[in-house]
């Protein structure tokens, strides 16, 4: 299966997980994604290995940062038809507070979407979506279906 049909499939209706199965670095974060009445819902499972500050103890914020940024991406995957898959320009992450060793979520929107950047926004929440631990702003550059 080619990258373009597996991208049609992925926004037809398979199974969203076959997606972060295929990405070794989202395997080793212990993401997965779900569908929601809001959309995609980035799942970032606890593990030790994620924690930065034993004493606290915390999620590291490169883990965190690595949760938005692949939130942001998948969500691209999801809404957009593109020839390719896209270019982080830039990011800025926002850390709000300390992220608790626990399961951490993320929900991604489309801000802008332009010709060949689009600008997305990532919250992260652990309890409560209202009280993110972190958010992020993104930029990607792509290449549009058909190019």
């Amino acid at each position: 299966m080619t990258w373009l049909e597996r991208m049609a499939a992925f926004r037809a209706g398979c199974d969203p997980s076959e997606i972060t199965n295929a990405i070794p670095y989202a395997v080793f974060l212990g993401l997965s994604l779900e569908r929601t009445d809001q959309g995609l819902l980035c799942r970032m499972r606890y593990a030790d290995q994620n924690v930065g500050n034993p004493s606290l103890p915390a999620l590291h914020g490169g883990t965190l940062g690595a949760l938005l940024e692949s939130a942001a991406v998948f969500q691209l995957l999801w809404e957009v038809e593109m020839a390719s898959l896209p270019k982080i320009i830039n990011i800025t992450a926002q850390y709000l507070r300390s992220a608790r060793p626990v399961d951490t979520l993320a929900r991604s929107i489309i801000t802008k979407h332009g010709r060949r950047v689009v600008a997305v926004r990532a919250e992260a929440w652990q309890d409560d979506p209202a009280r993110p631990v972190a958010i992020a702003n993104a930029h990607f550059l792509i290449r549009p279906a058909g190019e």
